[in-house]
């Protein structure tokens, strides 16, 4: 990918962040011929560490020659500090969480897939609190997103990152000795049993098991493990404090 077509902000962060990543790192990447060379599509990923974002981007531009979008909270795009100016000159996109309807929340997500942007989601909506860092129960976020869109999804597993920084288990970063991080895309799910239909409670659900399974399954194979049964609900901590 030629830096110059990806805007000052993705290219500041490309100068800043790829050389660390290439020292401190060994990538093992694969499948994203699985990933649609043009036109809107979504990539779900498993959520290990708050370092993954920069591995998943990394493998993303770099496999792909496409550009990952971000969702992040609307208020973030606002006046004019750094935080703000970075957010609207990489072309993230804002949820409007302070909206009664769900579907609206994610209008400017919906449109950005229409114009043919990747978004890059992790629908979990946060990073594993699985003992053995396994995908938690999900939010339908993903679903509702694939089903008002109409856009592929491709699941992606990535392994390592937790390694580096691991916020709930060992604090701190740790970057050396160099680390061996694995990301793998599968082919896009098929949803056609949930396109088409009212986006209730029960179609929602059904499309965001769909889409975890698969990357469950990636996740399986990258580890050479087999996931536990019973999927780590977050909202259980919360109930049992």
């Amino acid at each position: 990918m030629r830096l110059g077509r990806i805007g000052f902000w993705y290219r500041l962060a490309v100068v800043l962040l790829k050389p660390p990543l290439l020292l401190l790192t060994r990538r093992h990447w694969s499948g994203f011929e699985n990933v649609p060379k043009q036109g809107g599509v979504i990539v779900a990923a498993n959520h290990i560490s708050h370092v993954d974002p920069l591995v998943l981007a990394d493998a993303i531009m770099y496999s792909t020659n496409r550009l990952p979008r971000y969702l992040a909270k609307a208020s973030l795009f606002k006046g004019n500090g750094l935080v703000g100016r970075t957010m609207r000159g990489a072309k993230q996109i804002p949820v409007h969480r302070n909206t009664a309807d769900a579907s609206a929340a994610l209008q400017d997500a919906v449109s950005a897939l229409h114009r043919g942007e990747l978004i890059a989601i992790y629908p979990e909506g946060t990073v594993s609190r699985d003992p053995g860092k396994w995908p938690m129960v999900a939010r339908t976020g993903v679903a509702r997103l694939a089903l008002l869109s109409g856009v592929p999804v491709v699941p992606v597993a990535q392994w390592g990152a937790q390694d580096i920084l691991d916020s709930y288990r060992t604090p701190g970063l740790h970057l050396l000795p160099r680390h061996d991080i694995t990301v793998v895309a599968g082919p896009p799910i098929d949803l056609s049993p949930w396109r088409d239909r009212e986006l209730t409670a029960e179609v929602l659900h059904g499309a965001t098991d769909a889409i975890m399974a698969e990357i469950r399954l990636l996740l399986e194979k990258v580890r050479g493990e087999t996931a536990p049964d019973e999927v780590h609900d977050p909202s259980s901590e919360k109930r049992s404090t």
